[in-house]
């Protein structure tokens, strides 16, 4: 090795010196790089069962929907046939002007049907969205454990973060206002100081801030900055799917 060039006490240190290297950052970086991938692994999990939950909600309230819309059409089409009924039996034993007041009948049977036909639809739509809401606030209501609540309590300041969630317009002026986070179970204080590290770098620190647990809103995190309100609940978002079925 010494014709060579090479010192082969160096060689041996640099050897040495690269298998230490190599142990202190499988040490160090391995676990935590590991960790990290097994969280993200088990965070898109999660994201696929919420989402074949809302599936399941909504094939449930599709069904009802389709079940009342028969239901109307059959009530529509039985008053119809019932006025054509009345109809024929008086043409083939009636006059003139017992025709004549045959057609008066249908006209009023039409007119009658089509009303009752308006009716039901006009509930149908009222009755679908309430039950869409009550079916997915059941299946949610059972599926939702304490680790998928605090799984959306993360996930809504990851929006925050990520600009997915306003909390306020950019042009409102953000003044002194007590700010009051709501959620459906209590927060650890690891969590209530991340949220309170996080509404400072939104609202600066010059703001009051409590925490209250409601178990209504099913899970999430509501939160009340002076008369504003950021609803990031499991019920605020059901309310939204109402609306937009209503």
């Amino acid at each position: 090795m010494d014709a060579l060039g090479i010192n082969p006490w160096i060689l041996l240190a640099q050897i040495v010196n690269f298998a230490v290297l190599l142990v202190i950052l499988r040490a160090v970086a391995y676990k935590p790089i590991q960790k990290m991938l097994s969280e993200r692994s088990e965070r898109i999990q999660k994201q696929m069962e919420d989402a074949e939950f809302a599936a399941k909600a909504k094939a449930e309230a599709e069904a009802q929907r389709d079940e009342l819309l028969t239901e109307a059409r059959q009530e529509v089409h039985k008053i119809t046939a019932d006025g054509n009924a009345q109809l024929e039996v008086m043409k083939k034993a009636a006059t003139e002007e017992a025709q004549q007041q045959a057609e008066e009948i249908l006209s009023d049977a039409r007119q009658k049907a089509e009303e009752e036909r308006n009716k039901i639809l006009s509930g149908v739509r009222g009755q679908i969205t309430a039950l869409a809401t009550a079916v997915a606030q059941q299946i949610i209501g059972k599926e939702l454990n304490e680790e998928r609540q605090r799984a959306l309590v993360d996930s809504f300041f990851s929006g925050i973060r990520e600009g997915r969630v306003e909390i306020l317009p950019e042009e409102t002026e953000v003044t002194e206002a007590p700010v009051v986070v709501t959620s459906a179970i209590p927060l650890t204080k690891d969590e209530q100081n991340t949220v309170h590290r996080d509404l400072v770098k939104l609202l600066g620190d010059s703001f009051e801030l409590s925490f209250q647990v409601d178990a209504s809103i099913l899970g999430g995190l509501v939160i009340h900055i002076g008369n504003r309100i950021i609803d990031g609940s499991v019920t605020g978002q059901l309310k939204k799917l109402q609306e937009s079925l209503a």
